[in-house]
């Protein structure tokens, strides 16, 4: 991998491990190992396959992770309140490359949301070509009205302030307040919007999925490697 071969106190302080002025401290307090012998001079260069900290294989050098989002945190990290970083591990939220969400996810919704500090993967999935395939599961303040899974499939529903209509979205009831909607588009609030356009409100909104990416084994505001 790419500058993968560099002195132990650059993989650590990008891996967030440390800052390159802690290296000296850090190398005295923890085991830090090349190729199974121990070090403390934080200038030799190896690879990163070879380093270990405290007989663990280093944290991968670019880092993608799958969160369930509980709700009032925020996908920033400049806004006030409770950050989305707030729940990784402190040498997670150090790394260099910084970690940022793929897209974002309103405070008050929950559900599945990737965070990454690979610039490639973030534009690919982000991008409006790519098309990626969003379920949301959305609490509804009033009963469907029954035209909805038609209305939102025709690709003609054109939102307050939008020039171009929405792509084709699948609806699929639950019961007449509780339904999953699948849209492969990622629009200013673009499901409590698409509700407001015919008559309702959106009371509860969790992301089931994120393309491939599903949720179902993490509970909120647990994540893992992906």
């Amino acid at each position: 991998m790419q500058n993968s071969y560099k002195r132990v106190d650059a993989h650590l302080s990008s891996l967030g491990y440390c800052s390159r002025s802690e290296i000296k401290k850090f190398l005295k307090m923890f085991s830090v190992c090349i190729d199974g012998q121990r070090i403390f001079d934080g200038s030799i260069k190896a690879h990163h396959n070879q380093i270990t900290v405290e007989n663990e294989a280093l944290d991968p050098q670019t880092l993608t992770l799958l969160m369930n989002k509980p709700s009032s945190y925020v996908c920033s990290h400049s806004d006030n309140g409770k950050l989305i970083y707030s729940l990784l591990p402190m040498r997670y939220q150090r790394r260099n490359p910084q970690i940022s969400t793929i897209g974002r996810l309103d405070a008050d919704t929950t559900g599945a949301i990737l965070l990454t500090d690979d610039g490639e993967i973030n534009h690919r999935l982000t991008s409006p070509k790519s098309s990626v395939k969003k379920i949301y599961e959305v609490t509804l303040a009033e009963p469907l009205k029954g035209d909805e899974s038609t209305i939102f499939a025709s690709g003609e529903l054109l939102l307050r302030g939008e020039k171009k209509p929405l792509l084709a979205a699948k609806m699929e009831v639950t019961t007449p307040t509780l339904v999953k909607l699948e849209i492969c588009e990622g629009r200013y609030h673009q499901v409590k919007r698409m509700f407001g356009a015919v008559g309702n409100r959106v009371v509860a909104l969790h992301r089931v999925s994120f393309g491939d990416f599903k949720i179902d084994d993490l509970a909120f505001g647990e994540y893992k490697i992906v």
